[in-house]
């Protein structure tokens, strides 16, 4: 009997060398197809990457037959949508143990073959831990970066790819949900200190808050286009700044939500229906005609001057849709980083026979261009560390100016 460790994870199972195939559940084969084949025949960006999804057949369907736990099949299945490296593919609930999807709370990026720290988000454990930009990160856990990086890298690339790199970087420096993290951290001047990161309980806040500020510009953070509530909470802070020369919309911890809850936001600024999207869908091997998306007016009346939308590592997936289709209908300027890169409308996957769902990219979005959502750019690129805020309401005062 062999054991052998899967992707990384500290998951085993044991499979027999002397059979060629081991007896097994028939719902693990079954729900596995079911996995493959869909993703084959519908996930959106093979042609952006160099994963041989025959290769991960024939690499993972064994292991799923020799699976004799669910929780097993159930980290087999995590690693079939980890060969994707495609933070918006993967599972909806992995278990504790299961590593965190990429961007937690640190954006790392290898720099001249070093993995460094490029942004920390505000509030989190690793802002807390005195983590700085510039850092290099030496190992995780006691292990060595590399180390913990070649366990997590895909297995099923036909060819190296940077964006493979990149994306298992910020998994490795993500660590696994339900434990805290251990780095050792080298600063510029060859410093080496090693660096707690405790589970941390996050702040409830309200998905939408709202204030003046200096020269009574209007500024409205929404932390989540998840909830349709958003939309009446959003409603009532604009009828509040209406008389505001200017206004701020902060989006920079916004995971996403749904373009339903976004659109009728984006309607407050515009007084007729426009396009602010383009998007495409598998159709056989390759994607079809782009069609265009309209965003139209809301009431009860429409705020016409200058706004101002910020934007971070951590503004992901329709908090990127919303600053772009802004920026589209000519309604904002965009201050802040480049965003996290989710460049898709995802679709559900439910499997039957063991329960397991997951999501995975399956329309890619575009600007009204044709420029891909996952390489957004803002308007004004805030150096990482940067106060964007304040680089925020300097871009609004220059427009306020502007209007005068």
């Amino acid at each position: 009997m062999t054991r052998r460790a899967i992707c990384g994870s500290g998951v085993a199972f044991l499979a027999s060398a002397a059979r060629a195939e081991p007896q097994h559940d028939v719902t693990f084969a079954e729900d596995f197809d079911e996995l493959w084949r869909t993703l084959g025949e519908r996930y959106c960006f093979f042609t952006d990457k160099r994963t041989n999804w025959y290769q991960v057949r024939s690499l993972y369907r064994p292991m799923a037959l020799a699976a004799d736990t669910k929780a097993v099949f159930t980290d087999i299945v995590r690693c079939v949508l980890a060969e994707l490296y495609d933070a918006h593919t993967h599972l909806v609930d992995p278990p504790n143990g299961a590593p965190r999807w990429p961007l937690y709370d640190i954006f790392a990026e290898r720099i001249e073959g070093e993995v460094r720290v490029v942004a920390i988000e505000d509030g989190s454990a690793a802002a807390d831990s005195g983590l700085m930009i510039g850092d290099r990160i030496v190992s995780i856990n006691g292990r060595p970066i590399e180390f913990v990086i070649r366990d997590l890298m895909p297995k099923c690339l036909t060819q190296q790819d940077p964006a493979a790199d990149a994306h298992t970087i910020n998994v490795a420096v993500a660590g696994y949900r339900g434990k805290a993290r251990a780095l050792s951290v080298q600063s510029s001047k060859a410093i080496l200190r090693s660096i707690n990161l405790p589970l941390k309980k996050w702040r409830e806040q309200p998905d939408v808050e709202s204030r003046r500020l200096t020269g009574g510009v209007g500024y409205i953070v929404i932390l989540s286009f998840a909830d349709n509530a958003t939309i009446d909470a959003f409603d009532k802070a604009l009828e509040n700044l209406q008389d505001a020369p200017g206004l701020i919309i902060d989006v920079q911890d916004n995971g996403g939500g749904d373009t339903a809850v976004a659109r009728p936001i984006m309607g407050r600024f515009i007084g007729e229906g426009m396009p602010y999207a383009l998007m495409r869908r598998r159709g056989g091997p390759s994607l079809s005609a782009p069609w265009t998306e309209y965003v139209e007016p809301k009431g009860p009346f429409t705020y016409r001057k200058p706004v101002v939308v910020l934007t971070s590592h951590w503004s992901g997936s329709m908090a990127e849709g919303f600053p772009m289709g802004m920026r589209d209908i000519g309604r904002a300027t965009i201050v802040g980083t480049k965003m996290m890169g989710l460049g898709a409308v995802v679709f559900p996957i439910y499997l039957d026979r063991t329960g397991l769902q997951a999501q995975y990219s399956g329309e890619p979005i575009y600007d009204t261009k044709g420029q891909p959502r996952s390489q957004f750019v803002p308007d004004i690129v805030v150096t990482n560390g940067k106060n964007i805020l304040a680089a925020g309401i300097v871009e609004l005062e220059k427009l306020i100016a502007g209007t005068r």
